[in-house]
């Protein structure tokens, strides 16, 4: 049992009741386990990301995977290209718009999809979640980051 009771004139500002450390520190656990479960497959958590978007529907601009993942084309850029030197992924420049660059999968990157098939089952184990309570929790993530990102500035 944990003794330590704060002494802050504000409770609201103790670690222990932040929404943001909670999802903090359960991320730290999550990436941790998917580090372990990636590894044999020579893939970063945000490198599967990536290869998740691309087996969903292949043949997507940078852009469009950016959009998905929420992330921005300066920190996708770097890791597209670790995962083309790895022989996953083919960067093209898009014959109708030459500012496009077109990410589509590799014969090894849609094979490494066979490889990695078991991960989800192997993250709901070591959660010890049942399906129903991971899409629970999933479905509520998603709508408080709905709900975070029409506030955000």
């Amino acid at each position: 049992m944990d003794e330590r009771k704060p002494h802050s004139p504000y409770p609201n500002l103790t670690l222990d009741v932040q929404l943001c450390f909670a999802l903090y520190s359960t991320m730290i656990g999550l990436n941790k386990v998917y580090r372990t479960l990636l590894k044999p497959l020579g893939l970063t958590y945000p490198q599967y990301l990536v290869m998740l978007v691309l087996w969903e529907q292949d043949a997507q601009t940078v852009s469009a995977i950016g959009e998905r993942l929420f992330l921005d084309s300066a920190t996708l850029t770097p890791m597209l290209k670790r995962l083309e030197a790895a022989g996953l992924i083919e960067r093209q420049r898009s014959e109708t718009d030459e500012r496009q660059v077109i990410i589509s999968l590799t014969n090894e990157g849609r094979a490494l999809q066979h490889r990695a098939k078991d991960v989800p089952t192997c993250i709901g184990a070591a959660a010890e979640c049942a399906p129903e309570e991971i899409a629970s929790l999933r479905s509520q993530l998603n709508e408080l980051r709905e709900r975070l990102f029409k506030h955000a500035a």
